[in-house]
Order: structure tokens, then C-alpha cells, then sequence
């Protein structure tokens, strides 16, 4: 059954319409996906499902007795709310009766009235309590928030920054338990760690979700459909991400092959029209109709237009001996310590992504590399020919009342490499056509500043490029384009990002905050440290047993029966089943990197070279040993059970 119908909707903006006899349904408990380039209308689209935005026509039909929880992406607070108040007011109906029944409680124990009234309606207060899950209240509201990485329930919104306030309003939408729950990017402003949390709880969660996000990793393990917002209509596609790449690939060729043969079609029925005779019979005329509706569809039924930012590089300067070294680094704010004495090398060709909890020092220690904040001890040590550009997720760098234009650059001709070409053409490039140059940078939305920030960074003559959070706001077309630039980069990169797929795609090794100050060097991208973290936790929990069960003689036995009669997880079953595939994968990779090395023309070429193909080896030897622990652990727990 429909928890919520959708038909024929219609929104414009002005000359613009956004939506043009829109349809579609979620299933009670079914998990959507919604995703399209920036601008395509999805913030709108759950804007209108929520009823906080209008239409010009439509039906939205809602089930009987369902509750909607809505997560915007700024979200809203009463003034003077403190965070434990604000999660409360998501549930108003449990705080509504919970006040009423220690009204009942009050009045009991003061002597006279109606006490038997009293006591009859404290009973069915009761009952709703227990219904609503009230008694565990808020025992449920300081785990949720604490898994969310919020602290301090009783500061008061106002107080909070950006990040903090999203996840308290996430809070407040989880711990509603609505029926159908609209969520517009959830993710943002969650390490990775948190979001794997948010994974587990959704796909536990008994209620329908409506989600836009851009989290790849995220749509492929959560949801079991996907919403694709393209010109003004819905298209529906099974599965989660990687089921709609391939369902959109084969969609994409099956209109390349009709638009194929409509061309010919009109290419054929034009030189018949321009031999034809000046009379026309009806037949003929007849032709010339058919000419003008097979021009027609082809205008209707046209490949989507070109929505991917072009991303560009010019030639960066030549990488020295010495990019970028750490010696024994250390910050500290008062007693609370960032960094402990931490050391590195950043050789050339690296792509160094930096990962760890909200508030761990992950933008302190790229401020320390810039120079914008003193160590507390050791050096920062910066080649000679190290130049650097940076990407500042603050945004502070645009003057929000200049236009798009002003803010891109001083100059009104740039170069990329020897090419010298036109700001204005410049923009087209990264989806700003002359027509919105102009416009205000206060009025952009956050993956158009994103844009802006780009276009900026890919002008300046650099070789190390510093990103902080460089993935937020970008739609999924964007995040594509800008990972195959930053593979191709012959400079170094660094960046601070919680996207696990964009990490996967580009970096080559991560730092990790482990929190306390401790920062751990790791070869490959997120999800080869995510295996070996699971396996280095899974060995400490047996060795645990082991010495428990040594300390307990009659415990070996029992303990045996409960590792037999343990069953995989929901995760860790497709984890399984994809395992086979991504072994493959990464023993292709594996065999494509040796073969670069068993190659003479590699040590042609300058060392750093040599290093960061060695480098690469070494991430993918360690990852294919990696897999296969994993899947030899996944099969013995599958056996077991």
C-alpha cells in the first residue's frame, strides 16, 4: 500500500517549469533515492511532498494516519530552544502526553477531587506512553544524539554551528518514528563513521524514506529504488546506485540509437521534399506532415542536454625533490590536544585524502600547512617549487556581493596552460552562462558557490591543491567530472572529505584522526581501511574471549555455540555477495599497476614517478590481501550459521 501518491504535478519558477505532470508513489516501508544535477528541482520536490511549498497542480495523496517527518538542508529552531528541547519537539504528541500524565501524577497526591477520574485517565495516559515508547524516551533521545556526535544537551541552539545544527535536527526527525520520513541530505556535516550509523538505522527503520542525497556508497546500501530528476519529469529506476548507472547507460544508448535513426528519417524525408514538384497531391502533403512531426519529436525527444561542469587544469609547475614534509607536528588548544606528534612525507603523485570525527583537527591541520595557524611544536616543511591552491569549505574567500563574474577572477582573459581564453567562456564551463554571470553570489545555491570556489582554484598555478570538504553540495554529474580531474592532476593533492566513494575513486592514501591527537598513516582509499579497521577490531574482540575464556573454564563451550549460531547482518550479506567481484577488480588492478613496473619506460621517467607507481602497488598488494582475509571471515560466519 501507497503511504504517500504523487500525481500530476506542476511547479514553474517564473518562465521556468520545473515539473510538468509529475508522478509517483512510495511504498509503506520502501527506501527512495532522489537524484539530479544541481537546480533540477529535488530540494522543491520534498519541499511540496512536505506541504511546505505550493504548486500550480496535482494531487498529493497522503495515508490515513501517517506521520511526515521533513530534514531541510538549513533546518529551523523556536527561539531560546536548547538541544534536548529542540529533539523534543519532533515528538510533540509523547511530550503533549507525558506532561498531562505527571499533571494526573500531581493531582493525585494532593488530597480531595476526583481521584478515581484521576486515576482512570493516569491509566490510559499510561497506556499511550508505553505505545509511543515514551518510558524510554530519553534514554533514546542522548544515544541518538551521541551517535550523531552531539554533546552538551542542554546548550542552546542559537550557540551551534551549521554542522551541529543539521545533526540536531536529525535527531529530532529520527526520534519521531514519522511513517515517512523526508530527508534532504542527510549526510552532509557527518564523518564517515556516523554516516555508516545512519546506514544501519535506516535500513532498520520500519517506515517509508524519501532521501536526497549524494553519497554514492549511501544510495547503494540503503534504498531499493531510485527518482531521477531530469528537464521537468521523474524517471524510476530499481536498485540503488549502481543498478541506475547501468539501467541509465542502457537508456542512454537506446535513445542514441532512436535519435540515430530519427535523424536519418528526417535527413531522407527532406530530400524528397526539396526534389518534389511545387504542386502538392495529398499524398504528398501527407509526406510533408509527417516531415514536420518527426521534427517535432526530435526536438521533444532529444538527448538531455549537456549538465556536467567542464573541469580543466592548466599545465601545473614541476614537482620538486621536496613537496610537502611534517616533522613531529603538535597542536594543542589549552588541555585539549589535535595533534600529537605527528610526522609525514607527501611524495609526488599523491592523493591524500584526510579523514576522522567532526572536530578531530582535521581543517586545523591543513590551516597549519598553509601557515594560517602556528604549530604548538615542529615544522612544516614546504618544497621550493611547492605552490599551493586552496579550497576553503568556509566559503570566506567570496565577497557575497559580488557577482559570479567579479568573484571567478580579477582579469577578464585567463590562461589554462598556453590557452588563453574569456572569463565569460571560462564560466560556460562550469554551468554559468552569460545570462546568470551576473548575478549576486549571496543568491547562489550551495553547489553553485561550490562552482565558483572551482573555477577559481583550477586558474591558479599550483601543484598542490588542499581541499577542504571540496564534495559538498555537488550533484552526482559534478563529483564524476571532478574525480576524473583530480586522478589526472599531475600535481599532489590533500583533502578533508566524508565522501567514501569520492576517497575510493582518488586517493591514494588517507590520514586518519583517531581522535586523541593520534593521526595514522593508511595505504589505498576508505573502503580498504574500512575492512582492515573491522578485521584489527574483530581480532582484539577474540582475543578478549580467548582471555576470558581462559580465566573461565566452563565459558569455551557456551561461547562456541554462540559464535556457531551467529547469522551475517543484512550489510554484511551483500558485502559477501559482492566480494568475488571486487576481489577481481582489485587483482586487475593489482596485475594493470605491475605491469607498469616490469615496464623499462617507467625508470625513465623521474623518480617520483617510480615512487608513486611503487607507492600505488604497494595500496593495491595490500588491498587484495585485505579482500581476501574479509571474504574467508564472511564464508566461516555463513558457515557457522
Amino acid at each position: 500500500m501507497n503511504v504517500i501518491n504523487v500525481q500530476n504535478l506542476q511547479k514553474s519558477f517564473g518562465l521556468r517549469t520545473l515539473f510538468s505532470g509529475a508522478s509517483f508513489a512510495v511504498d509503506e516501508g520502501e527506501k527512495v533515492g532522489i537524484i539530479g544535477v544541481n537546480g533540477s528541482g529535488k530540494s522543491t520536490l520534498l519541499r511540496i511532498v512536505a506541504g511546505v511549498e505550493g504548486t500550480e497542480g496535482g494531487v498529493i495523496a497522503l495515508q490515513r494516519g501517517a506521520r511526515m517527518g521533513y530534514l531541510t538542508q538549513e533546518p529551523e529552531f523556536a527561539p531560546g530552544e536548547t538541544i534536548r528541547t529542540a529533539v523534543a519537539a519532533g515528538n510533540r504528541e509523547l511530550q503533549a502526553v507525558l506532561t498531562e500524565y505527571h499533571a494526573m501524577t500531581a493531582k493525585l497526591s494532593a488530597e480531595g477531587g476526583d481521584a478515581d477520574r484521576w486515576l482512570a485517565r493516569q491509566g490510559e495516559l499510561s497506556s499511550r506512553i508505553d505505545a509511543l515508547g515514551g518510558w524510554e524516551w530519553e534514554h533514546r533521545v542522548e544515544t541518538v544524539l551521541t551517535r550523531l556526535g552531539v554533546t552538551g544537551f542542554d546548550r542552546p541552539v542559537e550557540g551551534l554551528s551549521g554542522g551541529e545544527r543539521k545533526r540536531v535536527a536529525l535527531a529530532r526527525v529520527l526520534l519521531a518514528r514519522p511513517e515517512l520520513l523526508l530527508l534532504d541530505e542527510p549526510t552532509n556535516h557527518l564523518d564517515a563513521d556516523t554516516t555508516l550509523w545512519l546506514e544501519e538505522h535506516l535500513l532498520d527503520y520500519p517506515g517509508a524514506l524519501l532521501l536526497i542525497t549524494h553519497d554514492r556508497y549511501f544510495l547503494d546500501r540503503v534504498v531499493s529504488r531510485m527518482i531521477e530528476v531530469e528537464g521537468s519529469v521523474l524517471h524510476s529506476f530499481p536498485g540503488g546506485y549502481t543498478e541506475y548507472l547501468e539501467a541509465k547507460a542502457e537508456r542512454t544508448e537506446r535513445l542514441a540509437v532512436e535519435e540515430g535513426k530519427r535523424a536519418k528519417l528526417i535527413e531522407q524525408e527532406l530530400a524528397w521534399v526539396k526534389r518534389s514538384p511545387s504542386a502538392r497531391t495529398g499524398k504528398q502533403q501527407a509526406r510533408i506532415n509527417r516531415l514536420g512531426t518527426l521534427q517535432s519529436d526530435q526536438q521533444a525527444k532529444r538527448l538531455p542536454e549537456r549538465d556536467a561542469a567542464e573541469f580543466q587544469f592548466g599545465d601545473p609547475p614541476r614537482l620538486g625533490r621536496t613537496v610537502l614534509n611534517l616533522h613531529s607536528v603538535s597542536k594543542s588548544f589549552g588541555d585539549r590536544v589535535l595533534i600529537r606528534d605527528f610526522s609525514a612525507i607527501l611524495q609526488a603523485g599523491e592523493r591524500v585524502g584526510i579523514i576522522g570525527p567532526n572536530g578531530a583537527g582535521k581543517t586545523t591541520l591543513l590551516r597549519i600547512i598553509l601557515g594560517e595557524e602556528p604549530p604548538t611544536e615542529g615544522e612544516v616543511e614546504l618544497g621550493r617549487n611547492t605552490k599551493i591552491a586552496y579550497f576553503d569549505q568556509r566559503r570566506e574567500e567570496l565577497d557575497p556581493e559580488k557577482s559570479i563574474y567579479e568573484a571567478a577572477s580579477d582579469e577578464d582573459w585567463v590562461m589554462l596552460g598556453e590557452q588563453r581564453i574569456h572569463l565569460r567562456s571560462y564560466l560556460e564551463r562550469f554551468l554559468f552562462p552569460p545570462a546568470v554571470q551576473q548575478q549576486k553570489v549571496r543568491s547562489l545555491s550551495g553547489g553553485e558557490i561550490s562552482r565558483v570556489l572551482l573555477a577559481r582554484l583550477f586558474l591558479q598555478d599550483a601543484n598542490l591543491l588542499i581541499l577542504d570538504e571540496p564534495t559538498n553540495d555537488l550533484d552526482l554529474v559534478t563529483l564524476r567530472v571532478l574525480e576524473s580531474v583530480l586522478t589526472d592532476f599531475p600535481g599532489c593533492v590533500l583533502l578533508v572529505t566524508h565522501d567514501r566513494f569520492f576517497l575510493d575513486k582518488i586517493a591514494t592514501r588517507l590520514l586518519v584522526f583517531e581522535g586523541g591527537g593520534v593521526v595514522h598513516s593508511h595505504a589505498g582509499g576508505y573502503e580498504l581501511y574500512r575492512r582492515l579497521k573491522e578485521q584489527s577490531e574483530s581480532a582484539r574482540v577474540q582475543q578478549e574471549e580467548e582471555k576470558k575464556q581462559r580465566a573461565s573454564p566452563a565459558a569455551p563451550a557456551a561461547r562456541s555455540r554462540s559464535s556457531a549460531s551467529r547469522k551475517l547482518s543484512y550489510r554484511e550479506q551483500r558485502e559477501l555477495e559482492g566480494m568475488e567481484a571486487a576481489i577481481m577488480e582489485a587483482e586487475a588492478r593489482k596485475e594493470e599497476i605491475s605491469a607498469q613496473l616490469a615496464d623499462p619506460v617507467l625508470y625513465a621517467d623521474t623518480p617520483e614517478d617510480v615512487a608513486r607507481v611503487s607507492a600505488a602497488f604497494r595500496a593495491a598488494e595490500a588491498e587484495v590481501e585485505a579482500l581476501y582475509a574479509r571474504w574467508a571471515e564472511l564464508e566461516e560466519v555463513r558457515g557457522a550459521g
